[in-house]
């Protein structure tokens, strides 16, 4: 007994990870991926080879045990382990004693942002104390969370519109985007745009943007007495202190946007993305004197011949309406070497 233990502790141990990695695409054409009984047998098989007595002796009665080892591939037993280990968790947390206060109820919560709604000046605290007076146990920490998931009013969206309508005039913004060119450089275009009638006051290209450089790019965009007072930019690096220096130097107040909100000078951006999409998308710069040249075309296209959204579909220049006679044709005026197209009426 010894000896047939000691042979067969010698004898080479087929691991059934290794015999299951060892599976060829033809034996999984014909073996397909067991169920649960399968996954049963497998399981028994693996508590089985775990005894040196049945590893000696069991598996000579049964020849074509080996084959049986082909029934599932290692990944099938790793997904079988995680979605175990899934499933295990999640019952956990099913059965988890839910541990702190009690969940506000529906009418408590809706309550809260009644307040929010009506006093927009009242924080949590002022909240808590009214909840308080009323009778409802909570803390302030639960207030101030629920407050601050309240519904924003549409009210004071409308007003804020309704206040930049009224004071467009006065504002004006600048921003920088990049174009690449045909050698594989980047140039910078520089650009204010008016928020009033969507106008381009001023707009450069260069390679190499500096502070020096912006600051000649403003007194060349308000070179006389203005009429807007705010200038609204981001954070970028290139808005040193010699650029806010020029901005106070020709009479307007710099206005920061918040870090990582180009939301906040959405006129700007807007703009950025309309000459992308009907000029830069379909073109490319060869040098700086190109890029120029085409910007040229597109802000006088786009000054007297596109129609804006933001401006009831008139032009910033307030292009006149055609007027039908009885008598007439539409003739189209190609723009940006046919890109775009203009049409008027002739007679």
């Amino acid at each position: 007994m010894n000896r047939n233990a000691s042979t067969c502790a010698t004898a080479p141990r087929v691991s059934l990870y290794r015999r299951c990695r060892q599976r060829t695409s033809a034996e999984r054409r014909t073996h397909p991926p067991g169920r649960t009984t399968a996954r049963l047998f497998f399981a028994a098989c693996t508590a089985l080879a775990r005894s040196t007595h049945y590893r000696c002796y069991g598996f000579k009665y049964w020849t074509e045990w080996k084959q049986a080892l082909v029934i599932v591939t290692p990944e099938t037993v790793m997904q079988w382990h995680r979605t175990g280990f899934r499933l295990y968790w999640n019952w956990i947390s099913r059965h988890r004693k839910i541990s702190g206060r009690k969940r506000i109820s529906k009418e408590l919560r809706e309550l809260i942002f009644r307040m929010v709604v009506e006093n927009p000046t009242w924080g949590a605290p002022r909240i808590h104390g009214e909840l308080l007076k009323l009778g409802f146990d909570l803390s302030e920490r639960t207030v101030s969370r629920w407050v601050s998931r309240a519904p924003k009013n549409p009210e004071s969206a409308r007003r804020w519109q309704a206040f930049l309508q009224n004071h467009r005039e006065a504002i004006a913004a600048m921003d920088f985007f990049t174009v690449p060119t045909f050698t594989f450089g980047v140039l910078y275009c520089f650009f204010v745009i008016g928020h009033d009638r969507r106008r381009i006051l001023h707009f450069g290209v260069t390679e190499h943007p500096t502070s020096l450089w912006i600051g000649q790019q403003l007194r060349e965009a308000f070179p006389y007495e203005i009429d807007h007072r705010y200038l609204i930019h981001d954070r970028d690096a290139k808005f040193g202190w010699e650029v806010t220096e020029a901005i106070k130097a020709v009479g307007l107040v710099s206005v920061h946007t918040s870090f990582r909100s180009p939301w906040q000078n959405g006129v700007a951006e807007r703009w950025v993305g309309s000459c992308r999409r009907d000029l830069l998308d379909h073109v490319i710069a060869l040098n700086e004197k190109h890029l120029k040249r085409l910007l040229s075309e597109y802000v006088r296209y786009y000054h007297e011949d596109r129609t804006h959204l933001g401006l009831s579909k008139q032009t910033p220049s307030n292009r006149l309406t055609a007027i039908p006679t009885e008598y007439f044709r539409v003739v189209s005026r190609p723009r940006l070497g046919g890109l775009h197209h203009r049409y008027d009426l002739a007679a």
